[in-house]
Protein backbone atom coordinates (compact mmCIF):
# COMPACT_ATOMS: atom_id res chain seq x y z
CA UNK A 1 0.00 0.00 0.00
CA UNK A 2 1.33 3.37 -0.89
CA UNK A 3 2.42 5.54 2.01
CA UNK A 4 0.53 8.54 2.62
CA UNK A 5 2.84 12.32 2.91
CA UNK A 6 0.32 13.17 5.75
CA UNK A 7 -2.05 11.19 8.36
CA UNK A 8 -5.19 13.09 7.70
CA UNK A 9 -6.66 16.01 5.31
CA UNK A 10 -8.29 18.42 7.58
CA UNK A 11 -10.86 20.47 4.96
CA UNK A 12 -11.33 23.73 6.93
CA UNK A 13 -9.45 25.67 9.86
CA UNK A 14 -12.58 25.73 12.36
CA UNK A 15 -12.83 24.50 15.55
CA UNK A 16 -14.19 21.03 14.96
CA UNK A 17 -10.93 20.61 12.85
CA UNK A 18 -8.44 22.38 15.46
CA UNK A 19 -9.58 20.37 18.12
CA UNK A 20 -8.98 17.19 15.94
CA UNK A 21 -5.38 18.89 14.82
CA UNK A 22 -4.76 18.88 18.87
CA UNK A 23 -5.36 15.25 19.51
CA UNK A 24 -3.52 14.03 16.44
CA UNK A 25 -0.29 16.12 17.16
CA UNK A 26 -0.46 14.74 20.82
CA UNK A 27 -0.19 11.12 19.23
CA UNK A 28 2.49 11.94 16.68
CA UNK A 29 0.15 12.23 13.68
CA UNK A 30 0.25 14.49 10.56
CA UNK A 31 -1.92 16.96 9.16
CA UNK A 32 -2.91 18.64 6.56
CA UNK A 33 -5.20 22.08 6.70
CA UNK A 34 -6.55 23.13 3.78
CA UNK A 35 -8.82 26.37 4.23
CA UNK A 36 -10.32 28.66 1.85
CA UNK A 37 -10.54 31.64 4.15
CA UNK A 38 -7.31 33.82 4.50
CA UNK A 39 -7.01 32.32 7.85
CA UNK A 40 -7.59 30.35 10.61
CA UNK A 41 -10.58 29.86 13.37
CA UNK A 42 -13.69 29.69 10.97
CA UNK A 43 -16.02 31.45 12.33
CA UNK A 44 -14.97 31.44 16.38
CA UNK A 45 -11.74 33.81 14.83
CA UNK A 46 -11.18 36.60 16.47
CA UNK A 47 -9.02 39.63 15.46
CA UNK A 48 -7.09 42.16 18.06
CA UNK A 49 -8.18 45.70 17.01
CA UNK A 50 -7.12 48.59 19.20
CA UNK A 51 -5.93 46.31 21.93
CA UNK A 52 -9.58 44.84 21.64
CA UNK A 53 -10.71 40.96 21.14
CA UNK A 54 -13.34 41.19 18.08
CA UNK A 55 -16.00 38.40 17.28
CA UNK A 56 -15.63 38.83 13.17
CA UNK A 57 -18.28 36.34 13.16
CA UNK A 58 -20.45 36.70 15.61
CA UNK A 59 -20.60 36.56 19.86
CA UNK A 60 -19.13 33.32 20.11
CA UNK A 61 -19.87 32.68 23.82
CA UNK A 62 -18.47 29.45 25.54
CA UNK A 63 -20.29 27.44 27.65
CA UNK A 64 -21.45 23.96 28.48
CA UNK A 65 -22.66 21.42 31.02
CA UNK A 66 -20.35 18.72 29.74
CA UNK A 67 -17.22 18.68 32.13
CA UNK A 68 -15.12 16.49 30.24
CA UNK A 69 -15.09 19.22 27.72
CA UNK A 70 -14.95 22.35 30.08
CA UNK A 71 -12.23 20.07 31.74
CA UNK A 72 -10.27 19.58 28.37
CA UNK A 73 -11.19 23.61 27.13
CA UNK A 74 -8.81 24.64 30.29
CA UNK A 75 -6.17 23.01 29.11
CA UNK A 76 -6.12 25.09 25.77
CA UNK A 77 -6.66 28.17 27.41
CA UNK A 78 -8.63 30.47 30.32
CA UNK A 79 -11.60 31.86 30.78
CA UNK A 80 -12.53 34.77 31.76
CA UNK A 81 -15.95 34.94 34.34
CA UNK A 82 -17.81 36.56 31.80
CA UNK A 83 -22.11 35.92 32.34
CA UNK A 84 -23.91 36.21 28.81
CA UNK A 85 -26.83 38.98 30.13
CA UNK A 86 -28.02 40.41 26.23
CA UNK A 87 -30.56 42.87 26.42
CA UNK A 88 -33.52 43.56 24.01
CA UNK A 89 -34.78 46.81 22.83
CA UNK A 90 -38.24 47.68 21.40
CA UNK A 91 -38.72 50.70 20.14
CA UNK A 92 -37.28 53.07 22.53
CA UNK A 93 -37.73 50.88 25.86
CA UNK A 94 -34.62 48.16 26.93
CA UNK A 95 -35.75 44.71 28.35
CA UNK A 96 -33.65 42.11 29.94
CA UNK A 97 -33.38 38.63 28.25
CA UNK A 98 -34.19 35.57 28.38
CA UNK A 99 -37.61 36.47 29.70
CA UNK A 100 -37.52 36.22 33.81
CA UNK A 101 -39.32 38.07 36.28
CA UNK A 102 -37.35 41.38 35.43
CA UNK A 103 -38.52 41.19 31.95
CA UNK A 104 -42.32 40.31 33.50
CA UNK A 105 -41.64 43.47 36.11
CA UNK A 106 -40.26 45.81 33.15
CA UNK A 107 -43.72 44.57 30.76
CA UNK A 108 -46.25 44.95 33.47
CA UNK A 109 -45.15 45.71 36.49
CA UNK A 110 -45.74 42.54 38.18
CA UNK A 111 -43.67 41.85 41.19
CA UNK A 112 -44.32 38.19 41.75
CA UNK A 113 -43.99 35.28 39.77
CA UNK A 114 -47.55 34.30 40.62
CA UNK A 115 -48.37 37.69 39.04
CA UNK A 116 -46.38 37.35 35.97
CA UNK A 117 -48.36 33.25 35.16
CA UNK A 118 -51.53 35.32 35.85
CA UNK A 119 -50.65 37.48 32.91
CA UNK A 120 -49.25 35.53 30.87
CA UNK A 121 -51.58 33.10 31.25
CA UNK A 122 -54.48 35.21 30.22
CA UNK A 123 -52.78 36.29 26.46
CA UNK A 124 -52.27 32.51 25.37
CA UNK A 125 -54.62 31.84 22.50
CA UNK A 126 -54.15 27.84 23.59
CA UNK A 127 -54.26 27.19 19.85
CA UNK A 128 -54.53 23.07 19.68
CA UNK A 129 -52.37 22.25 16.82
CA UNK A 130 -49.87 25.39 15.82
CA UNK A 131 -49.97 25.25 12.43
CA UNK A 132 -46.98 28.29 11.69
CA UNK A 133 -44.54 29.74 13.95
CA UNK A 134 -46.60 32.80 14.95
CA UNK A 135 -49.54 30.63 16.46
CA UNK A 136 -46.74 28.61 18.39
CA UNK A 137 -45.22 31.08 20.05
CA UNK A 138 -48.58 32.70 20.70
CA UNK A 139 -49.71 29.46 22.21
CA UNK A 140 -46.65 29.86 24.20
CA UNK A 141 -46.51 32.95 25.82
CA UNK A 142 -49.19 35.32 24.31
CA UNK A 143 -49.26 38.57 22.91
CA UNK A 144 -46.44 41.12 24.56
CA UNK A 145 -43.96 38.63 24.64
CA UNK A 146 -44.87 37.50 20.70
CA UNK A 147 -45.34 41.08 19.16
CA UNK A 148 -42.38 42.98 21.27
CA UNK A 149 -40.04 40.02 21.29
CA UNK A 150 -39.88 37.34 19.43
CA UNK A 151 -41.99 38.32 16.29
CA UNK A 152 -39.84 41.03 14.34
CA UNK A 153 -36.38 39.13 15.54
CA UNK A 154 -37.53 36.24 14.22
CA UNK A 155 -38.90 37.82 10.59
CA UNK A 156 -35.63 39.12 10.34
CA UNK A 157 -33.54 36.05 11.35
CA UNK A 158 -35.15 33.84 8.57
CA UNK A 159 -36.16 36.19 6.02
CA UNK A 160 -39.80 35.40 6.20
CA UNK A 161 -43.39 36.26 7.65
CA UNK A 162 -43.80 34.23 10.93
CA UNK A 163 -47.18 32.94 9.73
CA UNK A 164 -45.04 31.39 6.46
CA UNK A 165 -42.72 30.04 9.30
CA UNK A 166 -43.19 26.18 10.07
CA UNK A 167 -44.67 25.76 14.10
CA UNK A 168 -41.20 23.70 15.19
CA UNK A 169 -38.65 27.04 14.85
CA UNK A 170 -40.13 27.63 18.01
CA UNK A 171 -40.30 24.52 19.93
CA UNK A 172 -40.27 26.41 23.19
CA UNK A 173 -39.70 29.64 24.55
CA UNK A 174 -38.38 29.36 27.86
CA UNK A 175 -39.88 31.50 31.00
CA UNK A 176 -38.01 31.86 34.19
CA UNK A 177 -40.12 32.71 37.20
CA UNK A 178 -36.88 34.37 39.18
CA UNK A 179 -34.81 37.41 38.52
CA UNK A 180 -32.50 35.72 36.22
CA UNK A 181 -30.35 37.55 33.27
CA UNK A 182 -27.86 34.22 32.68
CA UNK A 183 -29.01 33.54 29.45
CA UNK A 184 -27.51 30.03 29.52
CA UNK A 185 -28.35 27.14 32.50
CA UNK A 186 -25.63 25.78 31.85
CA UNK A 187 -22.91 25.50 34.96
CA UNK A 188 -19.59 26.51 32.94
CA UNK A 189 -19.02 29.62 30.81
CA UNK A 190 -16.78 32.27 29.94
CA UNK A 191 -15.07 33.33 27.15
CA UNK A 192 -11.00 32.57 26.29
CA UNK A 193 -8.76 34.86 28.04
CA UNK A 194 -7.18 36.44 24.65
CA UNK A 195 -10.25 35.63 22.44
CA UNK A 196 -10.31 32.51 20.65
CA UNK A 197 -7.65 32.79 17.77
CA UNK A 198 -4.55 31.93 20.30
CA UNK A 199 -6.77 28.69 20.92
CA UNK A 200 -6.73 27.81 16.93
CA UNK A 201 -3.51 28.27 16.79
CA UNK A 202 -1.97 26.27 19.25
CA UNK A 203 -4.31 23.45 18.32
CA UNK A 204 -2.52 23.93 14.58
CA UNK A 205 0.88 24.76 15.89
CA UNK A 206 2.28 20.87 14.70
CA UNK A 207 0.03 21.20 11.57
CA UNK A 208 0.75 22.19 8.12
CA UNK A 209 -1.72 24.93 6.97
CA UNK A 210 -2.68 26.09 3.84
CA UNK A 211 -4.81 29.33 3.36
CA UNK A 212 -6.50 30.73 0.30
CA UNK A 213 -6.70 27.33 -0.67
CA UNK A 214 -10.21 25.90 -1.71
CA UNK A 215 -9.97 22.25 -1.19
CA UNK A 216 -13.35 21.32 -3.89
CA UNK A 217 -10.63 23.33 -6.72
CA UNK A 218 -8.12 21.12 -5.30
CA UNK A 219 -9.47 18.03 -4.80
CA UNK A 220 -5.69 16.06 -5.41
CA UNK A 221 -4.53 17.11 -2.50
CA UNK A 222 -7.09 14.04 -1.14
CA UNK A 223 -4.64 11.68 -2.82
CA UNK A 224 -1.71 13.28 0.11
CA UNK A 225 -3.50 11.91 2.99
CA UNK A 226 -5.10 8.28 4.60
CA UNK A 227 -8.11 9.77 5.88
CA UNK A 228 -10.03 13.29 5.05
CA UNK A 229 -12.19 15.61 7.32
CA UNK A 230 -14.02 17.49 6.16
CA UNK A 231 -16.11 20.86 7.54
CA UNK A 232 -17.20 22.12 4.07
CA UNK A 233 -21.03 22.07 3.06
CA UNK A 234 -22.11 18.44 2.45
CA UNK A 235 -23.79 19.15 -0.42
CA UNK A 236 -21.06 21.10 -2.11
CA UNK A 237 -18.44 18.32 -1.96
CA UNK A 238 -20.95 16.02 -3.92
CA UNK A 239 -21.18 18.59 -6.74
CA UNK A 240 -25.10 19.45 -5.79
CA UNK A 241 -26.01 16.38 -7.46
CA UNK A 242 -29.54 16.38 -5.17
CA UNK A 243 -29.74 20.28 -5.49
CA UNK A 244 -28.94 22.63 -2.74
CA UNK A 245 -29.23 22.61 0.71
CA UNK A 246 -30.44 25.94 2.28
CA UNK A 247 -28.85 28.49 4.71
CA UNK A 248 -29.21 31.74 6.31
CA UNK A 249 -26.53 34.10 6.11
CA UNK A 250 -24.78 37.48 8.23
CA UNK A 251 -23.51 40.61 7.12
CA UNK A 252 -21.26 42.13 9.50
CA UNK A 253 -20.70 45.73 9.89
CA UNK A 254 -17.91 46.83 11.82
CA UNK A 255 -17.28 50.28 13.78
CA UNK A 256 -14.21 51.55 15.80
CA UNK A 257 -15.71 54.29 17.81
CA UNK A 258 -14.19 57.03 19.53
CA UNK A 259 -15.62 56.27 22.59
CA UNK A 260 -15.29 54.13 25.77
CA UNK A 261 -18.08 52.78 25.93
CA UNK A 262 -20.83 52.28 23.23
CA UNK A 263 -23.95 50.45 24.56
CA UNK A 264 -23.02 49.47 28.40
CA UNK A 265 -23.51 45.57 27.17
CA UNK A 266 -21.99 43.21 25.17
CA UNK A 267 -25.28 42.11 23.28
CA UNK A 268 -28.18 44.01 22.74
CA UNK A 269 -31.16 42.76 20.42
CA UNK A 270 -33.52 44.65 17.83
CA UNK A 271 -36.71 43.15 17.88
CA UNK A 272 -38.58 45.97 16.42
CA UNK A 273 -38.71 44.71 12.36
CA UNK A 274 -38.26 48.01 11.72
CA UNK A 275 -34.60 48.21 12.70
CA UNK A 276 -32.98 46.37 9.92
CA UNK A 277 -30.67 44.21 12.24
CA UNK A 278 -31.08 42.05 14.58
CA UNK A 279 -28.16 42.96 17.71
CA UNK A 280 -25.30 45.02 17.85
CA UNK A 281 -21.90 43.38 19.79
CA UNK A 282 -19.82 45.50 22.03
CA UNK A 283 -16.94 43.47 21.66
CA UNK A 284 -14.66 45.09 24.97
CA UNK A 285 -17.40 43.89 27.22
CA UNK A 286 -16.80 40.22 26.52
CA UNK A 287 -13.55 40.61 28.24
CA UNK A 288 -14.56 43.58 30.78
CA UNK A 289 -12.10 45.92 28.70
CA UNK A 290 -10.94 49.43 29.78
CA UNK A 291 -9.59 50.43 26.23
CA UNK A 292 -10.44 54.28 25.67
CA UNK A 293 -11.89 53.29 22.65
CA UNK A 294 -14.44 50.21 21.27
CA UNK A 295 -15.32 48.17 18.53
CA UNK A 296 -19.16 47.53 17.65
CA UNK A 297 -20.74 45.15 15.19
CA UNK A 298 -23.90 45.65 13.68
CA UNK A 299 -25.04 42.26 12.28
CA UNK A 300 -27.53 41.97 9.69
CA UNK A 301 -29.12 38.47 8.39
CA UNK A 302 -29.55 37.89 5.09
CA UNK A 303 -30.49 35.41 2.25
CA UNK A 304 -27.89 32.91 2.01
CA UNK A 305 -26.80 32.53 -1.85
CA UNK A 306 -23.99 30.29 -3.35
CA UNK A 307 -20.90 31.22 -2.56
CA UNK A 308 -21.38 33.74 0.59
CA UNK A 309 -20.97 32.05 4.41
CA UNK A 310 -23.55 29.94 5.39
CA UNK A 311 -23.94 29.98 9.21
CA UNK A 312 -27.64 29.04 10.16
CA UNK A 313 -28.89 25.78 8.68
CA UNK A 314 -32.60 25.79 7.62
CA UNK A 315 -33.84 22.33 8.63
CA UNK A 316 -37.35 22.32 6.95
CA UNK A 317 -38.26 18.74 6.45
CA UNK A 318 -37.32 19.41 2.55
CA UNK A 319 -33.87 20.23 3.41
CA UNK A 320 -33.69 17.78 6.37
CA UNK A 321 -34.69 14.92 3.31
CA UNK A 322 -32.44 16.15 0.99
CA UNK A 323 -29.49 15.98 3.45
CA UNK A 324 -30.59 12.45 3.85
CA UNK A 325 -29.59 11.96 0.60
CA UNK A 326 -26.50 12.94 1.04
CA UNK A 327 -25.82 11.66 4.32
CA UNK A 328 -26.52 8.41 2.19
CA UNK A 329 -23.95 9.23 -0.08
CA UNK A 330 -21.69 9.95 2.99
CA UNK A 331 -21.76 6.70 4.37
CA UNK A 332 -20.37 4.76 2.13
CA UNK A 333 -17.21 6.20 1.76
CA UNK A 334 -14.37 4.63 3.46
CA UNK A 335 -11.86 7.71 4.04
CA UNK A 336 -13.43 10.94 4.25
CA UNK A 337 -15.65 11.97 7.09
CA UNK A 338 -17.99 14.74 7.11
CA UNK A 339 -18.39 16.80 9.87
CA UNK A 340 -18.71 20.56 11.52
CA UNK A 341 -21.93 22.23 11.09
CA UNK A 342 -21.72 22.26 7.68
CA UNK A 343 -20.63 18.76 7.17
CA UNK A 344 -23.44 17.70 9.23
CA UNK A 345 -25.78 20.30 8.36
CA UNK A 346 -27.12 20.90 11.93
CA UNK A 347 -26.33 23.89 13.91
CA UNK A 348 -24.43 22.65 16.59
CA UNK A 349 -22.83 25.32 19.91
CA UNK A 350 -19.19 25.06 20.52
CA UNK A 351 -19.43 22.54 23.38
CA UNK A 352 -20.93 19.62 20.94
CA UNK A 353 -18.44 20.69 18.51
CA UNK A 354 -15.51 19.90 20.83
CA UNK A 355 -16.96 16.89 21.74
CA UNK A 356 -18.06 15.74 18.36
CA UNK A 357 -14.62 16.50 17.29
CA UNK A 358 -12.81 14.66 20.52
CA UNK A 359 -15.15 11.46 19.45
CA UNK A 360 -14.34 11.19 15.85
CA UNK A 361 -10.68 11.18 16.58
CA UNK A 362 -10.84 8.39 19.74
CA UNK A 363 -12.94 6.23 16.73
CA UNK A 364 -10.23 6.76 13.80
CA UNK A 365 -7.24 6.51 16.37
CA UNK A 366 -8.70 3.13 17.83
Amino acid sequence: MEKKEYDYLLVGAGLFNAIFAYKAAIDGKKCLVVEKRSHIGGNVYTENIEGINVHKYGAHIFHTRNKDVWNFMQTLCQFNHFINSPLAKYKDKIYNLPFNMNTFCQLWNVKTPEEARIKIESQRLNIHNPKNAEEQALNLVGEDIYYKFIKGYTEKQWGAEATKLPAFIINRIPLRYTFNNNYFDDPYQGIPVGGYTPIIKKCFSHSEVLLNTNFIENRLLSKLAKDIIYTGTIDEYYDYRYGLLEYRSLNFEERLLKQDNFQGNAVINYTDKDVPYTRILEHKHFEFGEQTQTVISIEYPCQWIRGAEAYYPINTKRNNALYAKYKELSDRETNIYFAGRLGSYQYNDMDKTVDNALTLYKMLSW
